[in-house]
């Protein structure tokens, strides 16, 4: 059993051993028909040879691709790839085996033929020998790794000729250099470049040099420049003496001006002047030398310098727009000058002001940044503006006030396009000799805040305008200037380079004054209005849906509807050239009838005219006054009280009388039929100026009278004395009295009762409420004074005096 226990552990253990051993072999093997470096846009074939007994297949990374390959053999299977243009791999696989097999395919170009070869000698100072660079342009890039070598041959005067070898190297991705020692004996050499990577390799053609025509000293070295206003001092240093030099200057590194060329044998320091130069400007400085026969020296480094400053040389542009508001100012505008106008650090600008008789009204110094200036208005003046630094003032520009005069102009055409302006115009009719035409614009509307101008010569006939935006509306006007005091105008609008329709509506406010209603409204913000607006329309619309537009100009601000009553809604829109816009908010208001409108102020009229009269009714002398001035309209057929059944009787008992009173036919009782007696004492008349008050707010009406009955007005002669009737003919006499009789005195109520007719009123509440409802009022005049009796009051209790009852009927 041991035995083939050890026989089985040793199979096991041979047959891992194999299969570990298996599992490091490749399992395939690849390769090409071209190899691993081809060109791009090539075709070349893959093939893949395979150990295992299983089938194969053939990978592209990356990404990982399956290809479908054809096969060669039995073994071996191949894949056609067709115009590579980058780098790829492909690897070939068994389906039972873990270890591919593969192959990298890098792709380019070959190289081309160098070209522009050039080589130059540097002199080295104080030695016979010098160092010869050559550079030339390397062709197309072809993404291999390229070396590139420099073959020269040399050749000595005394016939010994000389092979060198250089390896060219790259500072720049388009070009290589190499360089080279040669003896001072060399006079002549050959120079040739080869170039090659994994595809191919090129050479270049041959080119001879004579050293003598190749050589080039150092570059110069410049000294800090001393300038004044026109010149500049600049020392120049060179390491070998040369026959030629040439410095250049330029007020920006990219436009050189080349200083005339200096001839002959040249010390090695030197001081040279560059004159003619502006003042007040940065200037840059570079030398160069050369021998005779050579080639140029590079440049020298760059160096710069301010020449000084000196006054302005010339006046500003100056230009004017009088105030639109108040028409009592004049701003004055002007522009920077270039520094060859300024000549300078402008510090300041001046402003004078000069009446018509050249006396200086007033000076005023304003800052280096202000570009413009409020003046007050003055006619006749002159405005003059200067521009100062810190060596002294320019030439004044002057501006006269009052004197454009709009006159026509021949041909005046304005044409726009995508991104200019221009305007042009024929001669002026007038024969007065021109002195410039001026052409001012400026943002519909802004005139003040963005004006800019454009000043022309005599004999220009059009200008183009420039920097204008788009979808803005510009306006303006054409001025020729005969001289200082004369200029003529001519003025043009709805200007704009590109346009559109409106973006937005403008917002309407609306103010309804009977039949009619006035329209206004804002403007559209400038950045929606899409150009020039050319008309409004007013959209109205009544209740039943019917629309109706009304279009005017542009130049409108406010627009006046006349509209029959009824309830209505209104939109605005703003059109330009390119169409009409959105509308803006809706509003809606009403229209009322004419007659219901007048109505309202006439009932407040009326109102206020009777609460006045209310009050002034309250006043004693007013209310007398009105009595005499309306007496006409008391009535006169006023039956008389002294004649009476009652006021006999009374004159047969003196001072005494019983009356008797009846508060009510349907309250009395058995127990309250005994009359109640008072004592009436008759009064001498009082003056008619003298108004004596009785209380009658008490007083009841007699039981024969209706609530409908009038009662005439009461007048002050009555006085009444409270006491208790001891007669009952006496109160049987008042009852027979006619009731015209009873009429004029009020039974409102009772003054000073007994105990007994007090408790008979107690059970007569629902009739007493009664007639305390209707109180006494007089029936024909309001204004006259009302009565006051105090206490309870029956007829039988009243003496009058009927003598003057009314003073006047």
């Amino acid at each position: 059993m041991a035995t083939m226990s050890q026989t089985w552990s040793i199979f096991t253990a041979v047959t891992v051993l194999a299969a570990l051993l298996c599992t490091g072999d490749k399992s395939c093997k690849i390769w090409s028909s071209k190899g691993t470096d081809v060109e791009r846009g090539s075709s070349f074939k893959v093939f893949c040879t395979f150990n295992c007994k299983w089938k194969g297949s053939m990978y592209s990374y990356l990404p990982r691709t399956l290809h479908t390959h054809q096969h060669f053999n039995s073994t071996t299977i191949y894949l056609d790839v067709v115009n590579i243009t980058m780098d790829r791999t492909y690897s070939c696989e068994c389906s039972n085996s873990p270890n591919p097999c593969g192959l990298d395919f890098f792709t380019g170009y070959p190289p081309e033929p160098p070209k522009n070869i050039s080589c130059i000698l540097y002199q080295v100072p104080n030695n016979g020998s010098g160092v010869v660079t050559c550079t030339w342009q390397r062709g197309r890039q072809t993404y291999f790794k390229d070396s590139s070598e420099l073959w020269v041959t040399t050749l000595s005067g005394n016939g010994t000729v000389g092979q060198l070898l250089c390896k060219g190297s790259s500072e720049r991705t388009d070009s290589l250099s190499a360089s080279f020692n040669v003896s001072s004996s060399v006079q002549l050499i050959s120079v040739q470049v080869r170039v090659q990577n994994a595809l191919s390799s090129e050479v270049s053609s041959t080119v001879n040099y004579t050293l003598s025509e190749i050589v080039t000293p150092p570059a110069p070295v410049l000294g800090q420049p001393e300038c004044s206003s026109r010149d500049c001092i600049i020392k120049v240093v060179q390491s070998v003496s040369t026959q030629q030099l040439e410095i250049q200057y330029s007020t920006e590194a990219q436009h050189w001006t080349s200083y005339p060329d200096s001839a002959g044998q040249m010390s090695l320091v030197q001081d040279r002047s560059i004159s003619s130069l502006e003042p007040y400007t940065l200037y840059h400085f570079r030398a160069r030398s050369k021998f005779i026969p050579g080639l140029w020296s590079q440049w020298s480094t760059n160096i710069y310098s301010w020449t000084q400053e000196e006054a302005p040389a010339k006046e500003l542009d100056v230009w004017y727009a009088e105030s639109a508001s108040d028409f009592k100012s004049l701003r004055v505008y002007w522009k920077e000058a270039n520094s060859s106008i300024s000549r300078g650090k402008i510090t300041q600008y001046k402003v004078e002001v000069y009446n018509q008789d050249s006396a200086l009204v007033f000076i005023n110094n304003t800052s280096a940044e202000a570009r413009n200036y409020l003046v007050p208005f003055c006619a006749n003046c002159e405005v003059k503006v200067c521009a100062c630094n810190s060596k002294g003032a320019s030439p004044p520009a002057r501006i006269t006030t009052n004197h454009t005069e709009d006159l026509p102009f021949k041909n005046v055409q304005v044409t726009a396009d995508e991104d200019n302006v221009t305007i042009s115009w024929g001669k002026p009719e007038t024969a007065a000799l021109r002195v410039a035409y001026v052409v001012e614009w400026y943002p519909e509307g802004l005139k003040l805040e963005e004006l800019r101008w454009l000043r022309l010569g005599r004999e220009e006939n059009f200008a183009v305008l420039t920097g204008t935006k788009p979808f803005e509306c510009y306006e303006g006007a054409l001025y020729v200037v005969y001289n200082e005091s004369s200029v003529h105008r001519t003025r043009f609008t709805g200007v704009t380079t590109l346009e559109s329709a409106p973006a937005t509506g403008p917002s309407v406010h609306e103010k309804v004054e009977g039949n009619t209603v006035k329209v206004t409204w804002t403007e559209i913000p400038r950045d929606q209005r899409g150009g020039c607006i050319n008309k409004y329309t007013i959209y109205l619309e009544d209740g039943s849906g019917y629309r109706q537009p009304h279009s005017f100009p542009a130049s409108e601000r406010v627009y006046i509807l006349s509209l029959s009553p009824a309830v209505y809604s209104l939109w605005m829109t703003a059109s330009t050239s390119k169409g009409e816009g959105p509308a803006g908010q809706k509003i809606k208001f009403l229209i009322q009838q004419e007659s219901q409108a007048f109505l309202v102020p006439v009932c407040v009229g009326i109102s206020l005219i009777g609460l006045i009269l209310m009050c002034l009714c309250q006043c004693s002398a007013v209310k007398q006054r009105l009595r005499v001035y309306f007496q006409c309209l008391i009535l006169d057929d006023v039956p008389d009280p002294k004649n009476s059944k009652w006021a006999k009787e009374c004159t047969r008992e003196k001072g005494n009388m019983g009356l008797l009173l009846q508060l009510s036919s349907s309250g009395l009782t058995k127990e309250e039929e005994e009359p109640v007696l008072v004592d009436v004492e008759e009064l001498p008349r009082p003056s008619p100026d003298i108004c004596i008050p009785v209380d009658v707010s008490s007083l009841q009406g007699p039981p024969q009278s209706s609530r409908s009955t009038l009662f005439y007005p009461l007048t002050t002669y009555i006085k009444s004395f409270s006491h208790d009737s001891d007669s009952s003919e006496h109160t049987h006499t008042s009852m027979d009295t006619n009731t015209t009789t009873a009429d004029y005195i009020s039974s409102h109520g009772l003054g000073n009762m007994d105990e007994e007719g007090q408790e008979e009123e107690e059970e007569e509440d629902q009739d007493e409420e009664e007639c305390e409802i209707l109180g006494f009022f007089p029936s024909h005049n309001i204004m006259f004074e009302s009565l006051a009796f105090g206490g309870k009051l029956t007829l039988d209790a009243v003496k009058i005096d009927c003598n003057d009852f009314f003073q006047n009927s």
